[in-house]
């Protein structure tokens, strides 16, 4: 990516990310480390997917944000609702890979397929749990046998709305991988003759429009799932912790583990002891944690499955 788009693109990042207190100040080092790397590589498209991510996701978090303010508690226990996003979040949701053709062949490099399936998943996510949460129907936790309900906020707790709002994230994803990869174009010496056809699925290295259509519609689904994973991991593995005087959602400061018993050193009665209690989870994992591990399965099964698909050994992403 030239410099002299990279460089004001990063500094405008950072200005809005420190203007409008998006990302803490580890957040923001780690963000303008992150842009860098991606605008290192000549391809546009890895930097714009981190952009696009950046501005959808903080935009979709803004939004009714003291409505979601008044459903969840925080871990000190002041009103909820997503705060700045620190480093430790940021590093759980982004990755970088180089690519290295110079244009994206059909049955090409498999690791462009990780890295927008990555991004897919994460902002599916993240629109689905920031826009799912004011859904005017109670959530159901996704990992109970019946599908009980649980409060807004609940790890693995899923609606109609947020599921639509996940859709909608990975769609973001996958129109600006379509539009800014640079896919082959045809060539006369790359036609393929194969079941009366030439190109599209049947061979040659050019992307016509079925195959973009296909790869933007599998990459949403893809995405959709990934946000799917990610409720099934929280609902396993990541405690819900109830306030049972209110029955709000805490949640853990930068994502991190919420305690059952809350610190209150100062009540020598002890009566907030029992003040919590666990929705479900089994509290192995913090929010950061299943953010992690939903991005690197969804990343790493894609790239799989594709090279099932392509026919191209899945070692060929490190040659």
């Amino acid at each position: 990516m030239h410099p002299y788009i990279a460089i004001p693109a990063t500094l405008a990042l950072f200005y809005r990310a420190y203007s409008r207190k998006s990302l803490t100040p580890a957040g923001i080092i780690v963000a303008a480390l992150t842009a860098a790397i991606h605008a290192i590589h000549p391809w546009s498209i890895f930097f714009a997917l981190l952009v696009v991510f950046f501005l959808a996701g903080t935009k979709v978090t803004k939004v009714k944000h003291d409505i979601k303010a008044r459903l969840t508690l925080a871990s000190s226990g002041a009103s909820g609702g997503e705060g700045p996003r620190n480093h430790i979040q940021l590093r759980s949701r982004s990755e970088h890979g180089s690519v290295k053709e110079e244009c994206w062949a059909y049955r090409g490099d498999l690791l462009v397929i990780g890295i927008i399936s990555n991004y897919a998943a994460v902002a599916a996510d993240t629109f689905s749990s920031e826009l799912g949460v004011l859904s005017s129907s109670k959530p159901r936790l996704l990992t109970s046998w019946n599908l009980r309900q649980v409060p807004p906020g609940a790890n693995g707790g899923v609606t109609l709305t947020g599921t639509l709002a996940g859709f909608a994230g990975a769609f973001i994803i996958a129109l600006t991988s379509v539009v800014l990869l640079p896919f082959c174009a045809f060539d006369e010496s790359d036609r393929r003759i194969a079941y009366g056809n030439t190109l599209g699925f049947e061979g040659g290295k050019a992307w016509g429009l079925q195959e973009k259509m296909a790869l933007a519609g599998a990459v949403t689904v893809w995405g959709a799932l990934g946000s799917a994973l990610d409720s099934a991991l929280g609902g396993w593995f990541q405690a819900s912790v109830v306030d049972k005087k209110t029955g709000k959602v805490i949640e853990g400061t930068g994502g991190r583990k919420v305690l059952i018993h809350s610190l209150n050193t100062s009540d020598k009665t002890n009566t907030d002891k029992a003040s919590r209690r666990v929705e479900s989870g089994l509290g192995i994992l913090d929010n950061n944690s299943v953010n992690f591990l939903m991005a690197l399965i969804m990343s790493v099964g894609s790239m799989t499955f594709m090279s099932y698909v392509w026919d191209i050994p899945i070692r060929s992403i490190i040659q």
